[in-house]
């Protein structure tokens, strides 16, 4: 599908986000470990969070759909049954990851495999921490997928991520809910914490000392009723198109706000964008409020701060549409992001291709970029490699670039933020 856009005049209005990607996985795989029906409103729509779900199911795990709201019957602990296929992880790491960490605890062989997207994307991370609790894990030259997975009775470790992964970290957090004493990891910059705070809602015993975290072995999980939150991730589009369009004011409802994510919105504001986070509450340990943003002039005079360190990490997911912002302000340095290289595309690469075509002057970096500024982008095709972040980043590039933009193989924003088209075409005037 090619999707076709011009400049807007204006963004107003409200948008409802789909659920927090991130949430919905964990709080899926835990209610399927978990005794007892866990219900879900709010469940991210999103193809990669089905793909979690399908993998649930056939792993013998009843799982029911209506809306925005999953029903999941536990099967306990130890509970899942042996898949008669190999799992499909469709275009989500975080599902391969994750899940992987799970069956590493169970006492059969599993076959775990994903889109071509996926099957380019390393494993070894993961790979080398489920050996040493003592799982059998073989893939392909490289550690790609698929991965092929026995496991059984694990050994605890304590184990120092060699890169800041949230997904790395669960798997190994979740791998030590089968282990023979407490697992720990240490996080030398930290990342999202949505594992350890749904550890701790589903019965899990989980302690934090500095930068190491702990879990115990052998816990009764038991099934939860959760509201997931709004996605942030999601919200970062709106929020930047807001920053863009002369006149915009939008109103974001029921946004997840977790601390180890909202390193996004003190960014954004100590850029000069007028955000304000309105009736914040917290539900399930997630920090949740509604943002209003508003078009913010000064923003675009002046040089965004530079993106490094513990930013980065923070920051990961929404590097793409920051880079397109930084594209109209007048420059912004990004370093430490050598983690984008191996994302659904290489993410650095993708960003610099699409900002020349749009005339932006952009230096690509091992692990970043270095984006000039200044400029007032022109139309342009622009090509998403099938990267869903990259799609959506560049539709905000195009509300405020001259002429007609195409956004080719615009389908892929489906992989996070089904409706985001339509969602847009609604607050854009």
């Amino acid at each position: 599908m090619i999707k076709s856009l011009r400049a807007a005049r204006t963004l107003s209005g409200v948008v409802n986000l789909p659920g927090d990607k991130s949430i919905s996985h964990r709080y899926a795989m835990l209610a399927a470990i978990s005794e007892g029906t866990s219900v879900f409103s709010g469940f991210a729509s999103s193809r990669d969070c089905h793909s979690t779900l399908d993998c649930l199911r056939a792993l013998g795990v009843e799982v029911s759909v209506s809306g925005d709201t999953v029903a999941i019957q536990g099967r306990g602990l130890s509970g899942l049954k042996k898949s008669r296929q190999v799992l499909d992880a469709g275009n989500s790491g975080t599902t391969i990851r994750l899940l992987s960490g799970i069956l590493a605890g169970h006492p059969f062989e599993t076959a775990i495999t994903g889109d071509s997207s996926l099957s380019g994307r390393p494993m070894g991370r993961i790979i080398r921490p489920l050996q040493q609790m003592g799982a059998v894990v073989e893939s392909r030259d490289g550690g790609l997928p698929p991965l092929k997975i026995r496991g059984g009775q694990l050994k605890s470790v304590r184990y120092t991520l060699p890169v800041a992964s949230a997904q790395v970290k669960s798997c190994v957090l979740l791998a030590g809910l089968y282990a023979d004493a407490t697992t720990a990891v240490e996080e030398t910059i930290p990342t999202r914490s949505h594992t350890e705070i749904a550890l701790r809602e589903f019965g899990a015993t989980v302690r934090i000392s500095g930068n190491w975290i702990e879990v115990d072995p052998n816990p009764h999980l038991r099934g939860q009723t959760l509201r997931v939150p709004g996605d942030l991730s999601g919200a970062a589009f709106f929020l930047a198109g807001a920053a863009l369009v002369p006149g915009s004011e939008l109103l974001l409802p029921g946004v997840g706000l977790n601390p180890s994510r909202r390193t996004l919105l003190d960014y954004l504001v100590r850029s000069g964008l007028d955000l304000k986070v309105l009736n914040e509450r917290e539900d399930a340990g997630e920090p949740r409020g509604d943002l209003r943003v508003r078009y913010s002039p000064d923003l675009l005079q002046s040089r965004m701060p530079p993106i490094q360190g513990n930013d980065t990490a923070s920051m990961i997911d929404e590097i793409p549409v920051l880079a397109v912002l930084g594209a109209h302000t007048a420059g912004l340095e990004i370093s430490d992001a050598g983690e984008l290289r191996v994302k659904e595309s290489d993410r650095i690469s993708a960003i610099a291709a699409n900002l020349r075509a749009m005339g932006a002057e952009v230096s690509e970096k091992p692990d970043g970029l270095t984006i000039q500024g200044g400029q007032t982008l022109q139309s342009a095709d622009i090509v998403t490699r099938n990267d869903h972040r990259i799609g959506m980043a560049f539709a905000v590039a195009a509300l405020a670039a001259k002429g007609e933009t195409r956004i080719i193989d615009a389908e892929c924003a489906d992989v996070s933020f089904p409706g985001f088209w339509e969602t847009l075409a609604g607050v854009a005037r």
